[in-house]
């Protein structure tokens, strides 16, 4: 009998790392695998959008960029002490392939397939290499990359395949662009899971600032952090703007192919998102991303005059609403800008993935 193939998927720590692996994961169930998730208790909450087939593995890890001294101490022996139980776990289930996705979580699972020499290899999301990721590069059989060019370590497997989107993404890839007009437009605003505070500060009172006959016409949905979504939805309703304003939305393919303009942070995900489904955008990357990766993501849709790159240092009310009136009054134009951001996507990103875990494997049998 013929042993159904076990992929370790490890992943964690934010959305921008869960949601390729959820896209993989989707797809290797379909074509008959079956899937465990490695992550780490902050990762497990993100897992309700992973189909209920995969096996999700919590192990313990750790990481030096939160937390006072003594939890910074802690982290290696939280590290040592979950990449133990995931050598214990690929011992009595074999994995056929093991795939990181970036992220202190994806560690013990990365560090264990190390160990017992299994078929492994990690995906950078980014357009610079995430830690995690560096520290592994030359320890996998591959590196494959969302973003091209990114840098990489002489010496290196590198292969580009894309950033791997989740089915209701693909869902709405290539949806037909409604161009603004005289009828009721979308305004999409994500910060994602992290800094999404300038946003929250700067985005409302652009929109507020626009001219009425523009103004009218628009409707806004807003992702906003728990402790800025009372002021935010107020500040929409005292404007009379209709706003949508929650934490997380659990639609956004949706609603980013209903939206006529996106504006958003320069995650590896939204990149992704925006190119397949192909939407005009305005982009304002992390100012405290230590290596820039997101200025670097955003490059794609730029370069292809797809979306507007709007450096937090240049991202204030008066230059942002001259931004949102200049595209939404434009139609032809930002009809132009959803087409360019088309021309980048990488809509087959998860299939050019398994492609190259497919070589990894045969050439270890």
């Amino acid at each position: 009998m013929t042993k159904t193939p076990l992929a370790v998927l490890a992943a964690g720590g934010t959305g921008g790392h869960m949601f390729p692996a959820q896209a993989l994961a989707e797809t290797l169930l379909e074509q008959g695998w079956r899937v465990k998730l490695s992550t780490d208790p902050r990762g497990a909450r993100y897992v309700g959008g992973f189909p209920n087939a995969v096996q999700v593995e919590v192990l313990r890890s750790g990481t030096f960029a939160r937390g006072g001294l003594i939890a910074k101490a802690l982290v290696p022996f939280q590290i040592a002490a979950g990449t133990l139980k995931a050598i214990g776990q690929m011992l009595w289930d074999r994995p056929d392939v093991v795939i990181g996705f970036g992220g202190y979580p994806s560690i013990p699972a990365i560090g264990a397939a190390w160990v017992l020499r299994r078929p492994r290899l990690v995906h950078e999301q980014n357009g610079v290499l995430g830690r995690v990721n560096q520290v592994f590069a030359k320890r996998v059989n591959a590196v494959a990359y969302g973003t091209w060019p990114t840098v990489t370590p002489g010496g290196v497997n590198a292969v580009h395949v894309g950033n791997p989107v989740r089915a209701a993404v693909l869902d709405r890839a290539g949806a037909g662009y409604i161009e603004p007009g005289d009828y009721p437009m979308s305004i999409l605003v994500m910060g994602g899971s992290q800094g999404a505070r300038i946003l929250s500060d700067v985005v409302p009172p652009a929109i507020a600032s626009l001219p009425m006959t523009l103004l009218q016409h628009i409707r806004v949905s807003h992702q906003a952090r728990d402790e800025d979504g009372d002021r935010v939805r107020a500040f929409y309703q005292e404007n009379g703007i209709y706003a949508d304003v929650q934490p997380f939305f659990t639609d956004v393919p949706k609603r980013m192919s209903e939206a006529q303009l996106v504006i958003s942070r320069a995650w590896a995900s939204s990149i992704a998102d925006l190119s397949v489904i192909g939407r005009p955008s305005i982009l304002v990357p992390l100012a405290a991303a230590i290596r820039d990766e997101q200025t670097a993501n955003a490059k794609g849709l730029v370069d292809a005059q797809a979306a507007v790159l709007m450096p937090e240092e240049a991202f204030h009310v008066d230059t942002l609403s001259a931004q949102i009136q200049s595209i939404l009054t434009q139609p032809e134009a930002a009809s132009q800008m959803a087409r360019n951001a088309l021309s980048v996507g990488v809509p087959d990103a998860t299939h050019r993935l398994i492609a190259l875990i497919e070589t990894l494997i045969s050439k270890e049998t």
